[in-house]
């Protein structure tokens, strides 16, 4: 198995089948509120704690919150990490831009994190790229880490040229 084919936790497999099935107008409530921390979460409170598993960390809300925010911007059923997803969508002719959207996106902090991502995955969406929603929040779960482990991975997965993809392909 290769880093980008990561099994996602039971918990986060879970998550991810219940904003799957969420209505429209769930969908609706959510994406008004993308990217907005857990405190501003107003009507969607409820929402939120009904999809969220069972023994989650507090500490660890305030990311599910955002996955659920932005899920609703982008089209799952992808694979591989943000990187490779990233490297599907790039060509000769939006190479500079994409590249330097990787750059700030890999460059975020945990406060600018929720905007790049919403930007990004509002990107993707339009270039009608699929996002692996389970191992997107399994990285976010892992975004503030010491090592940048998630950020090298990405990194690795977008400008490595010599790892074979074939555009499109989610």
């Amino acid at each position: 198995m290769t880093e980008t084919e990561r099994i996602p936790s039971p918990q986060v497999a879970q998550y991810c089948e219940r904003l799957q099935a969420l209505s429209t107008a769930d969908r609706a409530r959510l994406k008004r509120k993308a990217g907005s921390p857990l405190a501003e979460a107003g009507d969607t409170l409820g929402l939120f704690y009904r999809l969220l598993p069972y023994g989650i960390s507090p500490m660890q809300e305030e990311l599910w919150y955002l996955a659920a925010t932005l899920y609703p911007l982008a089209e799952g059923g992808g694979s591989g990490d943000l990187g490779l997803t990233l490297r599907r969508a790039r060509t000769s002719a939006n190479a500079k831009g994409l590249d330097r959207r990787m750059a700030t996106l890999l460059d975020a902090d945990n406060t600018q994190l929720p905007f790049r991502l919403r930007q990004t995955l509002r990107y993707l969406q339009s270039s009608r790229i699929r996002v692996n929603w389970p191992g997107l929040l399994d990285d976010l779960l892992y975004w503030s880490h010491p090592d940048r482990l998630v950020q090298r991975r990405w990194a690795r997965n977008y400008y490595h040229t010599d790892q074979p993809f074939t555009k499109g392909t989610n």
